[in-house]
């Protein structure tokens, strides 16, 4: 039994691993969509692609658009932080 929970912790820490590296692609597709990087880079592409899923989930339900200025970053790293501090306090207490 002890086998089988030290690979769940071990997918959990991965979960939580995964979980904070796309909230720090989100930060930085919302940052740079303030300086409209040029659309052709594969980088910009990579960081569209990957995050235009998530938005397009937020937008469909919630109205983020405040005079302007998208709130669907904000919704989906909040909503990222959320899951971040329920997913570790689970896997601290087994």
């Amino acid at each position: 039994m002890s086998i089988l929970l030290e690979i769940i912790q071990g997918l959990g820490s991965i979960l939580l691993g995964l979980i904070n590296i796309y909230v720090w692609v989100i930060i930085i597709t919302a940052l740079l969509s303030f300086v409209n990087p040029d659309p052709h880079n594969p980088i910009v592409q990579l960081l569209h692609r990957v995050t235009q899923p998530a938005y397009r989930l937020v937008r469909r339900f919630i109205r983020t658009d405040f005079n302007g200025l998208d709130l669907a970053p904000l919704v989906i790293i909040v909503a990222l932080q959320v899951i971040l501090v329920l997913l570790s306090a689970l896997l601290h207490s087994l």
